[in-house]
């Protein structure tokens, strides 16, 4: 097993929520299809901050045979909802998008979503592709930043309630998105399959020390515990690096202890065999500090991509 002994009470959290099966068939039914299944999660540069209006007219087409899953985004106490409605993967699943749990209402922006399932079309022509999305703009993985946090041992009381927070949040988007029997609409049970984690983060614990220096162990934790809500030990992981605008103030760096989340992100993936470390995010440009410009999101979402097909083939770099 990948998980260390400590981890067990908060592994048996995990699973008791996604109680289900995440593999959803009905046997002998010739027209249901089999996805292969992805789940995309970290802060900002993953809700996506790509503007519609500068992609081409060929990439604001719909993804045919790609389906996705947004949970909206929801804040630290609130009763876990992962309000979504399974859709064809366009723009619009980025900023500004929300949903009711009934209807999504598409924002003006765009993630890396848009562009890892094209690509993952593309590495897999033959499979249809599914793509399960939460992610909350400013969050850390530790306690130590005082805001909106994936620390699965958080019990700060918030909004009358103890303990609930970010990673509450993408079990119950998992678990809302893997318990639908028929998410392309045809009448026909889908079989979903788990097949990889995508994570962007770790800005926001690049801010303080102390969240700084966990980042590593606390970010083999979390992944761990995704594989096991996805019910997968050796699930493949693909992290994207931080990097820096040094635009705020004109010059400064804006996330202080940055290298050492980037040291971090590196030793996990260099520890963890089914793990890479996308690292195209240093030549981005920035639409302001925090976020990626248009460009960068959609080379993001096929690096991501990339490396997620060369873990799947068995081809990933050392």
């Amino acid at each position: 097993m990948l998980y260390h002994a400590c981890m067990k009470n908060t592994l048996s959290r995990a699973l008791s929520v996604i109680a289900t099966t995440c593999v959803l068939a009905s046997a002998g039914t010739a027209q249901a299809k089999v996805y292969r299944v992805y789940y995309l999660g970290g802060q900002s540069n993953m809700d996506g901050y790509g503007r519609n209006s500068d992609l081409s007219d060929k990439q604001r087409q719909p993804v045919d045979g790609c389906m996705i899953y947004r949970g909206r985004m929801q804040g630290s106490g609130e009763q876990p909802q992962g309000a979504g409605v399974w859709a064809t993967l366009t723009p619009g699943f980025g900023g500004g998008y929300t949903s009711d749990g009934t209807t999504n209402t598409l924002g003006d922006r765009f993630g890396p979503e848009l562009s890892f399932g094209a690509q993952m079309q593309k590495l897999h022509p033959d499979a249809n592709i599914a793509i399960v999305k939460y992610s909350r703009g400013g969050s850390s993985i530790a306690l130590e930043s005082g805001g909106a946090t994936w620390d699965v041992d958080d019990r700060r009381e918030k909004n009358g309630r103890i303990g609930i927070n970010q990673f509450d949040h993408a079990l119950k988007t998992i678990d809302m998105a893997l318990t639908t029997t028929d998410i392309d609409g045809d009448g026909e049970a889908d079989t979903l399959i788990p097949c990889g984690i995508v994570w962007m983060q770790g800005e926001s614990d690049g801010t303080h020390e102390g969240a700084a220096n966990a980042y590593e162990e606390n970010l083999d934790e979390l992944m761990n515990l995704l594989r096991a809500a996805l019910r997968v030990d050796e699930l493949p992981v693909v992290v994207g690096r931080i990097s820096d605008s040094n635009l705020r103030n004109g010059n400064e760096i804006v996330w202080k202890f940055g290298e050492t989340i980037r040291a971090a992100q590196k030793q996990f993936c260099d520890d963890d065999p089914a793990a890479a470390l996308v690292t195209s995010t240093d030549a981005y440009g920035y639409s302001d500090p925090y976020h990626y410009d248009s460009e960068g999101f959609f080379d993001l979402g096929q690096e991501f991509a990339k490396a997620m097909h060369a873990l799947e083939t068995g081809n990933a770099s050392d």
